[in-house]
């Protein structure tokens, strides 16, 4: 996904509520807010990329849908994070207690939490090491359990805080353990 970075000065960046009033005033464009202030646009995925993640998406939902333990959110919702960055993963679930913990207000914008588990989804024009960063500040702003699965390499790099990343290939189904109890992904929907 090819992404470009806007720089503002640092006595004009946007306030949560400019933010989030800017993100809908041009909803065709898609955005995200580092930690520093810098606005990111991100551009559409491909067909491919678009269909991997509604399998993720899917299979993320169906679950829950059984358990009622949280809340699934898709790659358009954008999160307000601990550090002051906006970020929008491509999938993500917050654990019910969590969620009705926020106001209605708070949960109409960008919600100000950090999810418990976040996927990010590798397009052809992601850098790993700029993903694997940002894998990383999900964890520093209270991710529970992180998946960045890289569909060209066959590989998964799980993130648990307090852990060293685990690499798991393609041959086998992937289990989210006591994050997300009995939820397990067939990564072969994603060849």
């Amino acid at each position: 996904m090819e992404k470009y970075a806007i720089k503002f000065p640092r006595n004009k960046q946007f306030t949560d509520d400019e933010f989030f009033t800017f993100c809908q005033e041009n909803s065709n464009l898609k955005f995200e807010r580092t930690a520093q202030g810098e606005i990111i646009i991100m551009s559409p995925t491909g067909g491919l990329t678009g269909r991997r993640n509604t399998k993720i998406l899917s299979a993320l939902d169906g679950w829950n849908e059984v358990h009622q333990l949280g809340e699934v959110f898709d790659s358009s919702t954008g999160f307000r994070l601990p550090n002051g960055a906006m970020r929008s993963p491509d999938a993500s679930w917050v654990e019910n207690s969590r969620w009705q913990a926020l106001s209605q207000e708070e949960q109409k914008k960008f919600p100000p939490l950090c999810p418990d588990f976040v996927v990010e989804l590798m397009s052809a024009s992601d850098e790993l090491a700029e993903t694997q960063t940002k894998m990383e500040e999900w964890l520093a702003n209270g991710c529970r359990l992180g998946w960045l699965i890289n569909p060209e390499e066959e590989q998964v790099f799980i993130y648990r805080p307090g852990n060293t990343v685990e690499i798991k290939s393609f041959d086998q189904p992937l289990e989210a353990g006591d994050e997300l109890p009995g939820f397990i992904l067939d990564l072969s929907l994603l060849a």
